[in-house]
């Protein structure tokens, strides 16, 4: 029974939001859903025997809410970028400039939501790369909810070494590892990862081309792979710290070259992104047009111009995160802090680099911190979008536009995310009590030695609550090591697979789906006519590329047991 109600939320969450019947109040939109669901989860965590301590539950509520600040933060600076982009015209120049790069839709989608993903994903993660790719991708004329659903697929292969390689050497820093150790586990997470790529490239693709199309330019996309993901494995057997980067920067000079010199693709122009979303579709098919008439307001930007605020995004994400360069570490500094105690909630403090926090959240050991200036939000694209205001001559109106339509945009999805925090953080507080663990434990004991082809799962449903690689490995890698030891398996091999699976569980996460759908715009109402949500629909579009990487993982797991058995 405690296991039943340890899955009951996520089962309700899942049939409340894909519900294939439209009905009256179902299925439901992710603001309306997500809260239902820790609400619920709440409530059974509260009457549990076996729970945590009461105050323990109502703390994780305290800690999520506001955890679910970094990722409504990241949207709103999202949503400002491209408005700005938008407003300015910027966005139809930009357009403009990458289809004379290249007028082929899948090199455009390859060059943007590959490469460069790869690239920011290596510097930033935090859901970045989707939030900066996707609505380049929309401007150039793809339909928006299929092009939400490619990205973050496609943002799954460099997850284990984002953020400058956190997920791996902050993710599995629960399990005492030596150097030698940690670096085995990230060149096997790099072997997997790279084995899965070109399969999660084609099916991403797939999502909004038809494979006919991809077909005929099946020799570009995988010399794109291999551009990005060969280098990345090699960095890789060096250190996990770079590999992304690495990948990401060889990608995107390999991904220009080909499209421009049109290796690989057919020699006359492909069809316009607009008749490339597969027939039979109904849900979120409608693709921004750029008529000539926007396009004549835009004559006197340059493009130079234009790509400024992509480019100083790209930049500055790459200027504070590397250690070397010293930014770093004064953005997350927590030296000189100063405390105020909130009487019944814990102690505020906040230091001179603006990290804020609350410690000791209802008198417990839950604590929440926030770097506002290292999390993407003021630094880059708030930043980026006021530098911008003068560089690309907006007027004083255009801008008071530009910030309330943002305010407008996140009003909904800052509610989805709250209410996704609260149960991620509801469904992983009580330690071994917890849902997640009650969950992971059981599917271990229900597969025995067969379970190095269930790992990757467990990792992927830690990203599906938490949103994060870095979070699901820091919950899980200690409970992997933990049955790779009860059943003498290689323990290396099953927190490679833990990590690889919480990078590709990054797909189907639904504060993610919600994220990107934010800065895109896309509707969560429901339609009667059309179906479900598209944040619903979204998630339906990812679960099949989750599927085929965690059957090549399982694979790769075989793999791993000949070559180091």
């Amino acid at each position: 029974m405690t296991l039943v109600l340890a899955i009951l939320p996520i089962a309700l969450l899942l049939a409340s939001m894909t519900f294939p019947r439209t009905g009256r109040w179902l299925p439901l939109p992710a603001h309306v859903a997500l809260p239902a669901a820790a609400a619920l989860a709440y409530g059974l965590r509260l009457v549990r025997p076996d729970a945590a301590s009461h105050a323990r539950v109502h703390a994780a509520v305290v800690e999520g809410a506001l955890s679910s600040l970094t990722p409504l933060a990241i949207v709103f600076g999202a949503v400002l970028l491209f408005k700005t982009m938008e407003k300015s015209g910027a966005m139809v120049v930009l357009s403009a400039w990458l289809r004379r790069l290249s007028p082929d839709p899948v090199a455009q989608m390859m060059l943007v939501g590959w490469a460069l993903s790869f690239l920011v994903e290596g510097l930033s993660g935090f859901g970045t790369p989707a939030a900066l790719a996707a609505p380049i991708l929309v401007g150039l004329g793809f339909p928006p909810l299929r092009i939400a659903a490619m990205c973050l697929i496609m943002n799954s292969v460099p997850v284990s070494f984002g953020a400058v390689g956190m997920p791996t050497w902050l993710g599995l820093g629960g399990v005492e590892l030596s150097a030698g150790e940690l670096g085995e586990i990230g060149w096997r997470t790099a072997l997997v990862h790279a084995a899965a790529a070109p399969l999660i490239a084609v099916l991403a693709l797939r999502v909004v081309a038809p494979w006919a199309q991809i077909r005929r330019r099946l020799l570009f996309v995988l010399a794109v792979v291999a551009s990005s993901v060969g280098p990345y494995v090699l960095a890789a057997r060096f250190g996990v710290e770079f590999p992304s980067i690495v990948g990401g920067l060889t990608g995107l000079i390999g991904a220009s070259v080909l499209a421009h010199r049109r290796i690989g693709l057919p020699a006359a122009a492909g069809p316009s992104a607009e008749s490339w979303a597969p027939s039979g579709s109904s849900i979120g098919e409608g693709v921004p047009a750029s008529s000539p008439a926007a396009l004549s307001g835009t004559a006197s930007i340059s493009i130079a111009r234009a790509v400024m605020p992509p480019v100083a995004t790209v930049l500055l994400l790459a200027v504070t995160r590397i250690d070397a360069l010293g930014l770093r570490g004064l953005l997350t500094s927590e030296s000189g802090a100063v405390s105020a105690e909130l009487p019944g909630l814990g102690e505020a403090w906040a230091s001179p680099a603006m990290v804020v926090g609350l410690r000791a959240i209802l008198g417990t050991d839950a604590d929440w911190r926030m770097p506002l200036l290292y999390v993407p939000f003021i630094i880059p694209f708030v930043a980026v979008c006021l530098a911008a205001v003068p560089v690309l001559r907006m007027s004083r109106a255009a801008v008071g536009s530009v910030w309330t339509g943002t305010v407008q945009r996140v009003a909904r999805p800052a509610v989805a995310l709250a209410g996704a925090l609260v149960l991620a953080r509801v469904m992983t507080t009580g330690g071994d009590a917890s849902p997640v663990t009650l969950i992971g434990l059981a599917m271990a004991d229900a597969v025995g030695g067969a379970w190095p082809f269930f790992a990757p799962l467990l990792g992927a449903m830690g990203s599906f609550f938490s949103g994060s690689n870095t979070v699901s490995n820091l919950t899980f890698a200690p409970i992997q090591a933990a049955i790779a030891g009860t059943l003498g398996l290689d323990r290396a091999t099953i927190l490679a697979l833990q990590s690889a699976g919480g990078a590709m569980g990054n797909m189907v996460c639904i504060h993610n789906i919600v994220a990107v759908g934010a800065v895109l715009g896309l509707s969560e109402h429901r339609d009667h006519e059309r179906g479900p949500g598209e944040v619903a629909a979204v998630l339906r579009l990812t679960i099949g590329p989750l599927a085929a990487y965690a059957l090549i993982a399982a694979a790769m797991a075989w793999v791993f047991a000949v070559v180091w058995s």
